[in-house]
């Protein structure tokens, strides 16, 4: 809570999309030709689709842009799928800050954007407010700072959770590790072991992407583990909770990270007795009626996209950009948003339980909060109403 306590929030907080563009004035942000040219790098076709990330930063733009803009100027918003191919993101990245100009990078959710552009986003020095950090590297670069929490800090949050909260006293992890990220999830362990001044008590980097769960669980049980943290993705938890109902295994809690939480998982697990956990990136988006959620719900609807934690994460990016531009005196450029961004007073936002600063830090994690969902006869429960916040590392 410190932390938390600690920082400051800004003017706007809580401002429609339609009222952003209100904020004009005669001073303030001019562009020109009457657009401020704005770019994503997302995965849309491949292996993953993160397309409502994107496409959710676009609604929130179209909106701004059918109220009259920022003091008249219009994002024209770009977004282009790398297709989970390094060469295509590359060459994606190029194009957007080469040719098309792109002030900043907005909205992306990728799986490999970060990883192969941040070296390229550095030398060019444009910034990228990622809607969903995905891979290490959009936590480790000082050009990167994403709006969610990320797999890796979440980790760390939900184990903090589990001992806080649960009192686990055997906490165990379970990690698919891919592409760079072990050195990550076990940096989040460590981390946690600092702030709560525990030990794990069991860590496996072996977990796979597909194949036979059987063997982990069991050894699970053998281990003695009364908590159990991994960040499988969707179908992945589901063949692991039905491989421990199949085994028979009782007492242990099942914690995992936000690619957990979704209707089908939900649906899927309906039947089980198994205590599950999810610690979510923003505002559950299952909440309907929660007023953190009223206006992006509400601007989402009417632009036809769907209610997913996907969108909040595209929408709240947008958001925060567009506070940031509309705080520049001056013409809006590369040059200007970065140094808006690498000035700008922490911003908050009922999204999202940490307020967001971009700065200048060498690598950014500026998201440091979760609410964790329970899992009860197929439907998702808020367990915190009150964000988790990790307190500072001892």
């Amino acid at each position: 809570m410190q932390w938390k306590s600690s920082l400051v929030a800004v003017a706007f907080a809580g401002v429609s999309l339609a009222a952003m563009a209100g904020t004009a004035s005669a001073a303030g942000p001019t562009c020109k030709d009457g657009t401020i040219k704005v770019g994503a790098v997302s995965t849309i076709t491949g292996p993953a689709d993160f397309s409502e990330v994107p496409k959710a930063t676009q609604a929130a733009f179209d909106a701004v842009n059918a109220a009259g803009g920022i003091n008249g100027c219009k994002i024209d918003y770009t977004i282009a799928d790398d297709k989970a191919d390094p060469a295509v993101a590359a060459q994606a990245a190029r194009d957007l800050i080469d040719n098309k100009e792109a002030v900043a990078l907005v909205g992306s959710g990728s799986l490999l954007d970060c990883a192969v552009n941040s070296a390229t986003y550095s030398r060019k020095k444009v910034l990228s407010v990622q809607g969903l950090g995905v891979d290490a590297a959009c936590f480790s670069s000082p050009n990167v700072a994403p709006v969610n929490v990320g797999p890796y800090t979440l980790s760390t949050a939900m184990a903090y959770y589990a001992t806080n909260q649960l009192k686990s006293e055997k906490l165990c992890a379970f990690f698919i590790i891919i592409g760079g990220t072990q050195e990550a999830y076990k940096k989040a362990i460590e981390n946690w072991e600092k702030i709560s001044g525990k030990k794990i008590h069991l860590i496996d980097l072996t977990l796979p992407f597909q194949g036979d769960l059987t063997p982990y669980v069991i050894k699970a049980r053998d281990a003695g583990c009364d908590a159990v943290l991994t960040n499988q993705v969707e179908p992945q938890v589901v063949q692991l909770i039905k491989t421990v109902d199949a085994q028979k295994i009782t007492g242990i809690k099942w914690l995992f990270l936000a690619p957990g939480y979704t209707e089908q998982v939900a649906s899927a697990l309906a039947d089980t007795k198994q205590p599950i956990y999810v610690g979510t990136e923003w505002e559950p988006f299952t909440e309907k009626s929660s007023p953190a959620n009223a206006q992006w719900a509400a601007d989402m609807q009417k632009a036809g996209r769907p209610l997913t934690a996907f969108s909040q994460g595209g929408y709240l990016a947008a958001q925060l950009f567009l506070k940031v531009v509309a705080s520049i005196d001056g013409e809006v450029t590369r040059e200007s948003v970065t140094k808006a961004l690498h000035e700008m007073q922490p911003i908050t936002n009922p999204l999202a339980g940490s307020p967001y600063v971009f700065g200048t830090a060498k690598v950014h994690s500026p998201m440091q909060a979760t609410k964790v969902m329970r899992l009860e006869k197929g439907a998702w429960t808020v367990e915190t109403p009150d964000w988790v916040v990790l307190p500072r590392a001892k």
